[in-house]
């Protein structure tokens, strides 16, 4: 047989078999069949490069890295869905759509809403392409990676343009995998499975997407009617024949009755599934009657997202620990029997101060309500009295620090250890100063300067810089291979160039948080200007008052924190401001206060909110009648709604991108 009808004969087996094991779940051939097949098809393209392709079976592995994502326009917009959070907003919506089609009941398609990240299919005389949601107008070509998902098809039986959308997602057994990969490595935690997910997608090394374990579900054929479909509910059987997967859990309602049957039954069961869902999408079943609904500006008026209440689930508070924060602060925090709540397992939860405790009643030995703030951060709502027996600890608060054993002083409603040479307050500065927001220091996390301290590697923040000294004594403990020592080094090499306002941020002066590490840097340029400052000139910039004025002046006049500054400079870091002030006063954000809303697929809130910050712009969380801007990414809600009511100039991602370059 020739190669390339070879070729091609193994491709369509490989991807039966994909077809079968990661979208039936029912194999029909064993993996070392599937592995031969698989190394025949590498020989093959390796003696004749020319049979190899970019959707080939054998590119599933990744290792396209890239410089950037290239945008993509959507053929028809990407649009978000408006939100239902009640029995109420439903029978609202069904109304509506009933006032405008007539009868008294409507077919609905309801269909879990994947908590995962919204992508667009399109294949093109059988060439695919795969991009973000991005704006819902312009999104990012993420091909290389979407690939890697086996249980997508690279190829399908069809003719002519063909689009599907739907939702790439982490299962909850690939983000423990995980999670217990990045805890190994002393790195943070993805906080759930959709962050963990856009994260893997977005990464410019397709090597990484592959390894992440990801999978996908597909919600809507977009172009269904240039094939004579006429229903929603026919356009996923016909996915289903091409071998996309989709969620066989969504049902076809007769009335929204049925639709709210099924929501109350999904609420249950909601937790049992192996993927996180974070609400139900409600469709109108016959797409005929769409354009007859219409749309707005930002939604379709034929479907609905009813949208989960924060889930709650019960467990044991086994014990309350104290934890020293960098600025000696003491907070307790409760560790309870491992739980799963929105899409993670929690195991800790923080109870802030001594009057929190003391305000929900909570004792050791509780079975307690805990729910994820935001669906990220997990807190304590309260004790279920009903499950008490008697034996339940009564709660005390500690009287002197659990590391050092200093005694302990309150100030407001907070307990602080005042010993300065206290080792938790140390760790803690030096992963602070470590940390994303301030030096950056990849690969130097939480559990990896816990390990080196207590090896005596380090003693304080000047001490990370002479690390390479400690190389080989690195090398062999365990888990440390010459790789990631290096790679680390190299990083703590890396961050001596940073501006000064993440050194400033990076060292923890009590009041100086990263915005106003910013403005200091701005106005004094350098670290030798701002240590000179005194408090009636500080007082003179917009947002510091006295007691930052204080804390600043009091700060640089300790002789140890001028010892570190020079340290610091001895071993080569950066004291300069290195932002660009020349920039901002010719900036169209020059002097305006901006809201971001919604999501910007090309880059995150802190990226954007620097970027705007550097133009001159006051970045603020919430509208009013002193906004001057809006920047409006997906999924914009009540924010960009008071904006329009008020008039407020309002940015889409695109706009926002133009004006910044």
């Amino acid at each position: 047989m020739e190669p390339r009808e070879r070729a091609k004969q193994i491709t369509e087996l490989l991807e039966k078999y994909n077809y079968e094991y990661y979208v039936l779940d029912n194999p029909s051939v064993s993996d070392a069949e599937y592995d031969r097949l698989m190394q025949e098809l590498i020989m093959l393209e390796t003696e004749h490069p020319e049979l190899k392709s970019p959707l080939s079976p054998t590119q599933r592995v990744g290792g396209m890295v890239q410089d950037s994502f290239k945008k993509i326009t959507h053929q028809r917009s990407m649009l978000s869905l408006a939100n239902a959070f009640n029995e109420e907003d439903l029978r609202a919506f069904d109304k509506r759509v009933r006032d405008i089609i007539g009868g008294d009941k409507v077919t609905y398609m309801a269909e879990m809403k994947i908590d995962g990240l919204g992508m667009s299919l399109v294949y093109n005389k059988n060439l695919l392409y795969a991009a973000t949601r991005g704006d819902g107008v312009e999104g990012e070509d993420v091909t290389s990676n979407v690939i890697t998902i086996k249980s997508i098809p690279s190829h399908i039986d069809c003719d002519g343009d063909f689009e599907i959308r739907g939702e790439v997602f982490m299962p909850k057994k690939s983000l423990e995998k995980l999670n217990k990969i990045q805890e190994e490595k002393g790195e943070k935690l993805f906080a759930n499975a959709r962050n963990a997910a856009a994260g893997s997608i977005r990464n410019l090394d397709s090597s990484i997407a592959a390894s992440r374990g990801l999978d996908a579900f597909w919600y809507y054929f977009v172009n269904a009617k240039d094939f004579g479909i006429r229903y929603h509910s026919e356009a996923l059987a016909f996915a289903d024949k091409l071998g996309f997967k989709t969620n066989p859990e969504r049902r076809l309602c007769d009335g929204i009755d049925e639709v709210i049957k099924y929501i109350e039954e999904y609420t249950e069961k909601r937790s049992s599934l192996p993927y996180d869902i974070d609400g139900i999408v409600i469709k109108v079943d016959d797409m005929n009657l769409y354009d007859k609904l219409g749309y707005t500006a930002k939604t379709p008026r034929w479907a609905i997202a009813y949208k989960f209440p924060p889930e709650e689930v019960i467990t044991k508070l086994t014990d309350i620990i104290f934890t020293v924060g960098r600025t000696g602060k003491i907070t307790p925090n409760a560790v309870l029997e491992p739980v799963r709540v929105a899409g993670s397992v929690v195991q800790r939860a923080t109870l802030h101060n001594e009057d929190f405790v003391t305000e929900k009643g909570l004792m050791i030995g509780d079975y307690v309500i805990i729910r994820k703030a935001g669906d990220v951060i997990p807190e304590v709502v309260g004790p279920v009295l009903s499950r008490r027996s008697g034996l339940e600890q009564p709660f005390h608060m500690i009287t002197n620090c659990p590391v050092c054993g200093s005694p302990l002083i309150r100030k407001d409603a907070m307990h602080f250890c005042l010993n300065p040479h206290c080792d938790a307050r140390k760790v803690e500065s030096i992963i602070h100063f470590a940390s994303k927001d301030a030096m950056d220091i990849e690969g130097l996390g939480e559990k990896v300067v816990e390990q080196f301290f207590a090896q005596e590697f380090f003693h304080n923040i000047a001490e990370v810089y002479s690390l390479m000294n400690h190389r080989d004594e690195i090398i062999n403990m365990d888990g440390w291979k010459e790789k990631s020592i290096d790679n680390l080094l190299e990083a703590i090499e890396k961050s001596k160039d940073n501006s000064l306002e993440r050194v400033l941020f990076g060292l923890g002066i009590k009041e100086v948080g990263e915005k106003m590490a910013k403005t200091l840097s701005k106005i004094y340029h350098n670290i030798d200007n701002l240590m000179n400052a005194t408090e009636e000139e500080l007082l003179e910039i917009p947002d510091v008052g006295p007691v930052l004025a204080k804390s600043l002046v009091n700060w640089f006049a300790n002789e140890k924190n001028r010892e570190l500054i020079q340290s610091l400079k001895d071993v080569g870091l950066n004291f300069e401001y290195r932002g660009s002030t020349t920039k901002a006063a010719n900036s169209y954000f020059s002097g305006k206060t901006v809201v971001l809303t919604g999501t910007l697929s090309s880059m995150g809130r802190k990226e954007a909110t620097a970027k705007l910050e550097d133009l001159g712009a006051k970045v603020t969380g919430s509208v009013s009648k002193a906004t001057d801007v809006v920047v409006a990414g997906v999924e914009a809600g009540s924010k960009l709604d008071k904006a329009q009511a008020l008039g407020i100039t309002v940015l889409n991602e695109a706009e926002f991108l133009e004006l910044i370059k």
